[in-house]
């Protein structure tokens, strides 16, 4: 019997919906591959021919890929964590990044404070942190697996109170503290709260279920796609500079490019000197530019990249 992820026609992708949503589209149509039918649609059309898509929540995401129902999916690193997900990671976006972090009203926030020194304080009366009404104070939190597992590694206790979105509002009638997602903390702020501790951090990410990855005719293809998107990502990070040059300094120019391998040089018209182009990181522009100016370079141009294949 043939095996069943191989005898499937189409790759079964995964594609978040909400907040990453957008960012996800965007990142796909960039990659030559538009999706088509708008966010109310839940099986929109995907431009890659055997490629068969279905819009779910981030959470969902990880189930089904961690179950096998779909091969591959973009989802938030914070979920794959609290579901202890056995899926694989094949690249960060670096988009919707956020912080998990553990917010208390800010009056019961002493400036300095971590959260171990918080929970140890909340569980001793007369500490200076007012107003918590038990020994064990009351977290809400959507990532109870992740905060149960960091209390556990601190030997603290608290009752956890597992939340459904819109956690912020908990504090301070029903509980002490909260664990959440935040992008700005303009929603903390905004309901008077202050952050305790950063516990990690997350972004969108491309993950594949491990049993497409153990299908050799399916892992290519899962390649494939990784492909084209890694291109974006990295087209994303640089951008071509293009600068001339004279032949005295030309040596000088090329040691003070940070080049993927070698620049392009080029000779200019009438041996004036020598044209280099290079794909260099973006973040280094603000420095590169001056320091090329002072080794010689001149006419500097710097255009943007659609995809790059290393």
């Amino acid at each position: 019997m043939p095996d069943r992820l191989t005898a499937l026609q189409s790759l079964r992708l995964a594609l978040p919906k909400g907040r990453m949503q957008q960012g996800i589209f965007d990142l796909l149509a960039a990659a030559g591959i538009p999706v088509r039918g708008g966010s109310r649609h839940y099986r929109p059309q995907i431009a890659l021919d055997q490629v068969e898509a279905k819009l779910l929540k981030p959470q969902a995401v990880v189930r089904m890929l961690a179950s096998g129902s779909r091969d591959l999916g973009f989802t938030g690193a914070d979920w794959v964590a609290e579901l202890g997900a056995e899926v694989v990671e094949l690249a960060d976006t670096g988009l919707d990044p956020v912080a998990i972090v553990a917010a208390a009203p800010a009056a019961q926030v002493p400036p300095g404070c971590d959260l171990e020194t918080w929970m140890q304080a909340a569980a001793v009366p007369a500490q200076p942190v007012p107003n918590i009404a038990t020994n064990h104070p009351r977290i809400a939190t959507e990532y109870p697996r992740m905060m149960k597992a960091w209390l556990g590694e601190r030997g603290l206790q608290a009752q956890i109170i597992t939340s459904q979105g819109a956690t912020e509002v908990y504090p301070p009638e029903d509980a002490d503290l909260i664990v959440d997602n935040t992008a700005t903390g303009a929603t903390l702020r905004a309901n008077g709260l202050a952050v305790v501790e950063t516990i990690s951090t997350s972004t969108t990410r491309l993950y594949a279920s491990r049993e497409a990855m153990d299908d050799q005719a399916r892992r290519l293809r899962i390649e494939e796609f990784q492909l084209l998107i890694e291109s974006v990502l990295e087209a994303r990070r640089r951008v071509v500079l293009e600068v001339n040059v004279d032949g005295t300094r030309l040596d000088d120019v090329i040691a003070g490019l940070p080049c993927l391998r070698e620049p392009t040089v080029s000779p200019l018209h009438g041996r004036a000197g020598f044209a280099v182009k290079a794909a260099v990181p973006r973040e280094l522009l603000a420095s590169l530019i001056p320091e090329l100016r002072r080794r010689g370079a001149t006419d500097l141009l710097v255009s943007d990249l659609a995809q790059l294949v290393p």
